[in-house]
């Protein structure tokens, strides 16, 4: 067994998985799983830049990750970072400050390579047999892939909770026209992913990140978040499109008083929320398969 870290920098968050891997048979045995909500993405979208301010959140959550690294002891180290730091003109800043503090230069992946690392650490444990669409809603793009053990075609867009709501949201709750500003932004954006990847002929649809998880933790009527409930949960797409509804005419506060939502995505769920049912009924998918593994597994797995 090879104990590894893998670290998955995304636009609103960044999380930490600690592992022992078993490099023969891709079986991970996690130590320690913990997210943070850092918002690294704040403002790139209207200025091309990672804000000083986002900045100092991220260094700081590596702080912290290192001391849980080094507590347990991990051979090995993978920094992978997404969307926010692809498009962001000052992405040295922040390639420099990771360095010092992790001693490891993080990788900005393109799309397609983080779609190929969600969609193996996603269907690790399902059937091998199935054709699936594994989709990623991060904080700044969502990946689409297709595949069954191995990827057949993947795209990334860009369009995520963070970016949405920083784009088109000002009121709370959102605008009718504000909600088709963002439904048409998706549209769009999903006539792009269909260029590339086949999203209507997949068997399973399996939705991956906080607001696919989120949206199931309150379908589920969770009293708090619970991943081991929400780890494989099949949502059907009424549930979606309830949940959805719902959000739409809640205000700040009443979505702050939802236990399941983390504090971190109050402001963006609603976003995150239409991104999936978007591609629910563009799919016309009956059921959306919750996977709490994702690009991280197929970091950790990477690595070893």
């Amino acid at each position: 067994m090879t104990r590894v870290a893998g670290i998955d920098c995304g636009t609103n968050s960044i999380r930490l998985l600690v592992a022992d891997v078993d490099p023969e048979t891709g079986e991970l045995t996690e130590l320690d799983r913990r997210m943070t909500i850092v918002r690294l993405g704040q403002g790139v979208d209207q200025t091309g830049r990672l804000a000083p301010e986002a900045l100092e959140r991220t260094f700081a959550a590596c702080r912290a990750y290192a001391e849980v690294i080094e507590e347990l002891g991990a051979e090995k180290l993978r920094f992978v970072a997404t969307s926010a730091s692809r498009d962001a003109e000052n992405r040295d800043e922040f390639v420099d400050g990771v360095k010092a503090i992790l001693g490891v230069e993080p990788e900005v992946i393109s799309g397609d390579q983080e779609a190929a690392f969600s969609f193996t650490g996603a269907t690790g444990e399902l059937p091998a047999a199935e054709k699936y669409l594994v989709v990623d809603i991060g904080g700044g793009s969502t990946e689409f892939v297709t595949g069954d053990r191995e990827v057949e075609a993947a795209r990334s867009v860009d369009i995520g909770c963070v970016r949405l709501t920083e784009r088109h949201v000002r009121h709370d709750p959102p605008t009718a026209e504000e909600v088709a500003a963002i439904r048409a932004d998706v549209r769009a954006a999903l006539d792009l992913a269909a260029e590339t990847v086949p999203i209507g002929t997949a068997g399973t649809l399996v939705g991956l990140a906080g607001s696919v998880t989120t949206v199931a933790a309150i379908a589920l009527g969770l009293p708090e978040y619970d991943s081991t409930k929400i780890h494989h949960a099949r949502l059907s797409a009424a549930q979606v499109a309830e949940v959805t509804d719902r959000l739409l005419v809640s205000t700040h506060a009443e979505r702050a008083g939802i236990p399941v939502i983390h504090p971190g995505r109050v402001d963006v769920i609603i976003a995150g929320a239409l991104v999936l049912r978007e591609i629910v009924e563009r799919v016309g998918a009956h059921e959306v398969v919750v996977s709490e593994h994702d690009i991280l597994d197929g970091i950790a797995l990477s690595v070893a």
